[in-house]
């Protein structure tokens, strides 16, 4: 077989250049992370040639006895990492799609769930009208509060009186502050309603104990694995013991087919990784920089959803500066700092314009960088923001930002 570059030399060479952007970029999107080598290596291994329909040592197919050994470490170390986990399934190839399993498990079509609104930190996935979730089942948003931009709890209580929801969602894509998963099963039980929380964003926070766990008050949990957790892009769920076999056979034949038993290997190599005392030193490092960084962009006079950050990621609001949050995420991409455009609470602009950034710290915490590079960054954004128009500023900041990112080494071992 002929190596890449040769075969197929236009990807060898998009391959080659992702890794220069990667390399040469401040990562501020909070949903990502840079996998280490060997959870990269797992995923690009042999087992991406097995098909292997079924569960270990209950499969459709023949020859699966050492993808079986990958599924069951998966499973194991995943209910370590997690305290009190009874059942994990390790299939969902995504977030949106282990959220779907859960659904089917546990809901009827037209069965009514309780979701936070997508503009004021939810997913599409918890209720959107243009996902599959508002379109086969009845929404009961909840929000923030306009005074603190927070989760109002006794709201909650009020909406799950009023609606009695069958299945209350819990978890965010941009909520920077922590979320009381012990309230939320207190609201569930007088409703008589069950818990789900999706903690994509957070799961290696909650794994180490720098973000409170949902797992003792939630009947199933989901998470991506390529967030905070730093694995392969792939999904799980946790759930209890009574929901295993629903919840298995939504995965499977329900939702999916075949699992990607690539990332299963590589999902269970980053389960072991995560479950050292330097992941755990890692994860708290995360939330010192967010907080860092959030310090000092609030120093430098800008406006954050709530005040600041709890987790690993913030918000800025960019109303009084008179600028976009689509102007400011492309003009930050062309200084060498990459995050992401977001809706604010109660955003008077559209999904695709915004009035606010999200930045997160996963990646650059991963790269080595601590609270003094996090004021730096902050710095850089301040420059680049408050000089949007001046071609000569962005230049300057994209080379600073290149000269940072060349402080900490990332992947020093792959070929340039």
């Amino acid at each position: 077989m002929k190596p890449l570059s040769v075969e197929d030399p236009e990807i060898a060479a998009a391959i080659q250049a992702e890794l220069e952007r990667q390399r040469n970029n401040i990562i501020l999107i909070a949903s990502e992370n840079f996998a280490s080598r060997a959870v990269m290596e797992a995923q690009g291994c042999v087992m991406t040639n097995k098909y292997a329909e079924g569960y270990p040592g209950r499969r459709y197919y023949r020859g699966t006895a050492n993808v079986d050994v990958a599924e069951n470490l998966a499973r194991e170390r995943c209910k370590k990492l997690f305290a009190g986990a009874e059942h994990v399934n390790v299939q969902p190839v995504s977030g949106t799609q282990a959220n779907m399993a859960a659904y089917f498990a546990v809901l009827k079509h037209g069965d009514t769930i309780m979701g936070m609104n997508l503009a004021h930190g939810g997913h599409l996935s918890h209720g959107s009208p243009v996902n599959f979730s508002g379109r086969m089942y009845k929404i009961v948003p909840y929000s923030v509060s306009k005074e603190t931009e927070m989760l109002d709890y006794s709201e909650m209580a009020d909406i799950a009186r009023k609606n009695k929801p069958h299945l209350i969602v819990v978890g965010a894509s941009s909520y920077p502050r922590t979320i009381d998963f012990k309230v939320v099963r207190e609201i569930a039980d007088e409703v008589g309603a069950l818990v789900m929380a999706d903690i994509a964003h957070i799961a290696g926070l909650c794994a180490v104990g720098a973000h409170p766990t949902p797992v003792p008050y939630s009947d199933i949990v989901t998470t991506t694995t390529h967030k905070t957790l730093r694995g392969p892009r792939g999904a799980l769920i946790i759930c209890k013991e009574e929901l295993a076999s629903a919840i298995d056979r939504s995965v499977f034949p329900g939702t999916q087919g075949g699992p990607f038993m690539h990332a299963i290997a590589a999902k269970a190599v980053a389960f072991k990784e995560a479950l050292t005392p330097e992941f755990k030193e890692y994860q708290f490092q995360v939330v010192k920089n967010a907080r860092a960084l959030a310090d000092r962009l609030l120093e430098n006079k800008f406006d954050l959803v709530s005040g600041g950050t709890d987790n690993h990621l913030m918000m800025v609001k960019l109303i009084k500066e008179g600028i976009t949050g689509k102007v400011a995420d492309e003009t930050l991409e062309r200084a060498g700092i990459t995050l992401n455009k977001n809706m604010i609470p109660f955003d008077p602009a559209t999904p695709f314009v915004t009035s606010g950034i999200r930045i997160g710290t996963p990646a650059m915490t991963t790269r080595g960088m601590r609270e003094l590079e996090m004021v730096q960054i902050a710095d850089l954004i301040t420059t680049v923001l408050r000089d949007i128009m001046n071609e000569e500023t962005i230049a300057d900041v994209r080379r600073q930002a290149r000269e940072l990112c060349g402080k900490f080494p990332l992947y020093p071992e792959l070929l340039t």
